[in-house]
C-alpha cells in the first residue's frame, strides 16, 4: 500500500501538517470503528453478563498477545495499563524499598517519573542521583555516563529508550549489560513512551526488567491504553501495589487466594474494554504497510530530510549535529520565541510542540509523513524567523 492510500485512514491528517506523534498519534478509521463496534457488542450482550465476561477475557488476552509479538516477549509478561506513567508507577512502587537504597536516573527523564522517584525517596529514605545523558547527544558515551554512576546500593536505574526531548536512542542492551556488570542486583526500568511503535524491539534479548509504554503515541491507538513488560525473572520480586479482581485468584467463596501467576497480577479492575480492539486495529494498520524495521527505516529517512532542511534556515539551531536516529527532531530559534512559533504554526494547521529541558521545539515524523508536509513546515518556520528578526 502506498503512503497516499495508507493515509486515507487517518482523517486527523486531512488538511493539516501533523508533527506531534510523540504526544499522540492519529487514530485510524478502522480502530475508531472497532471501538464503536465493541461498545455496541457489549450493549447487545448485556453490559454485565456471562457473555460479556467471556468476551472481555478473550479481548484482554488477544491484546496481550498482539503486543507481546510486537516487542518479542511472552504474552504472560505483559500487564495492560492505562498509560506509561501507570506502568512506571507499578514498577516503582512494587519494588521493596528500604532506607539507604539508591535510584539512578538519567537527566532526560519525564517530570512525571522524576516526581514519582522523588516521592519514593521522601517516603522510604532512598537517595536519588542523575547521570549526564543529555551531554552525550552529539559526543560522549551514554553507556559510560550511566554505568559509571551505578553504586553498590543502586537498586534501580531509570532510563528512556528513546529520549523524549532530543530524540536520542540509547543503546538499551549495552546499558543493561554494563549496569549489571557493575551491580548484578540492580534492576532497570525503561520509560518507553517514544520507542514502542517507533523502534523495532526485542525486549527479551535486551534484558530490561521493566518496560512501560503506551498505545496512543507512535502506535496511533486510543488514549487510555498501554502496557508494562515485566521480565519473568523480576516477577517474584515486584509486589502488586494497585490491587483489584483482575489480578487476584479467588476461591469458590470469593476469598482472595493470592496473585495470578503472571503479569496479570498487576492489573486492577474494570477498564474501557472497547479500546482493546482499537489498539489491535491500530497495530494491524501499521503492519499492513511494512515490518517494524521497514517502518523505522522510513522514519529515519524522513527525519533526516526534516533535519537537513531545517539546517538551511539560518535562524534555526538543530540540537543534533548529525542526522536523527528517530522520528523526533528538536531545534532552537536564535530569537528564543519557541512558544510563539508553535502558536503561529498551529494557526496554519501545522502541529509541533515546545520542550522545556532543553528549551526547544520538537517536530515528529512518522513513516507515513509526506515530504511535502516537511517542506511546508520548514517553509513556515523560515517565514516566521524572517518576521521576527
Amino acid at each position: 500500500m502506498n503512503v497516499t492510500q495508507h493515509r486515507q485512514q487517518l482523517t486527523a491528517l486531512h488538511n493539516k501538517g501533523y508533527f506531534n506523534y510523540g504526544g499522540q498519534g492519529p487514530l485510524p478509521e478502522a480502530a475508531l470503528e472497532a471501538i464503536f463496534n465493541s461498545y455496541r457488542h457489549i450493549q447487545n450482550l448485556g453490559p454485565f453478563s456471562h457473555g460479556v465476561g467471556d468476551w472481555v477475557a478473550q479481548e484482554l488476552q488477544a491484546t496481550r498477545e498482539v503486543i507481546a509479538a510486537e516487542v518479542q516477549v511472552p504474552s504472560s509478561s505483559i500487564t495492560l495499563t492505562e498509560n506509561v506513567s501507570m506502568g512506571c508507577n507499578i514498577a516503582l512502587w512494587g519494588i521493596p524499598w528500604k532506607a539507604g537504597d539508591h535510584i539512578l536516573l538519567s537527566d532526560c527523564e519525564h517530570p512525571g517519573i522524576i516526581a514519582a522517584a522523588q516521592e519514593i525517596g521522601r517516603r522510604f529514605g532512598v537517595s536519588l542521583s542523575t547521570c549526564p545523558v543529555l551531554e552525550t547527544l552529539n559526543e560522549g558515551n551514554p553507556v559510560e555516563a550511566i554505568a559509571s554512576r551505578v553504586q553498590p546500593n543502586t537498586k534501580l536505574v531509570i532510563i528512556s529508550h528513546l529520549l523524549w526531548n532530543t530524540g536520542q536512542v540509547l543503546p538499551q542492551k549495552e546499558i543493561v549489560e554494563q549496569v549489571r556488570s557493575q551491580n548484578p542486583d540492580t534492576q532497570i526500568l525503561v520509560d518507553a513512551a517514544q520507542s514502542v511503535g517507533s523502534l523495532p524491539l526485542n525486549l527479551t534479548d535486551d534484558g530490561v526488567d521493566f518496560y512501560a509504554f503506551t498505545g496512543h503515541k507512535w502506535w496511533c491507538g486510543p488514549e487510555g491504553l498501554g502496557g508494562l513488560y515485566v521480565r519473568p525473572e523480576a516477577l517474584e520480586t515486584l509486589n502488586p501495589t494497585y490491587i483489584g479482581w483482575r489480578g487476584i485468584l479467588t476461591t469458590t467463596t470469593a476469598q482472595p487466594k493470592g496473585w495470578k501467576a503472571d503479569s496479570r497480577r498487576y492489573e486492577v479492575a474494570t477498564s474501557a474494554y472497547p479500546l482493546l480492539a482499537g489498539l489491535r486495529e491500530a497495530i494491524s494498520f501499521h503492519q499492513s504497510w511494512g515490518t517494524a524495521q521497514q517502518r523505522y527505516d522510513q522514519i529515519c529517512k524522513l527525519s533526516a530530510i526534516l533535519w537537513d532542511k531545517l539546517g538551511q534556515v539560518p535562524q534555526v539551531h538543530r540540537l543534533r549535529t548529525t542526522p536523527p536516529e528517530s522520528g523526533l527532531v528538536s531545534f532552537q530559534l536564535e530569537s528564543g520565541q519557541h512558544e510563539q512559533l508553535v502558536s503561529a504554526l498551529e494557526a496554519e494547521n501545522l502541529m509541533v510542540r515546545t520542550i522545556l529541558n532543553p528549551n526547544c521545539v520538537r517536530a515528529c515524523v512518522h513513516y507515513f509523513t509526506e515530504v511535502g508536509e516537511i517542506e511546508g513546515l520548514v517553509e513556515a518556520i523560515g517565514h516566521f524567523c524572517k518576521l521576527t528578526v
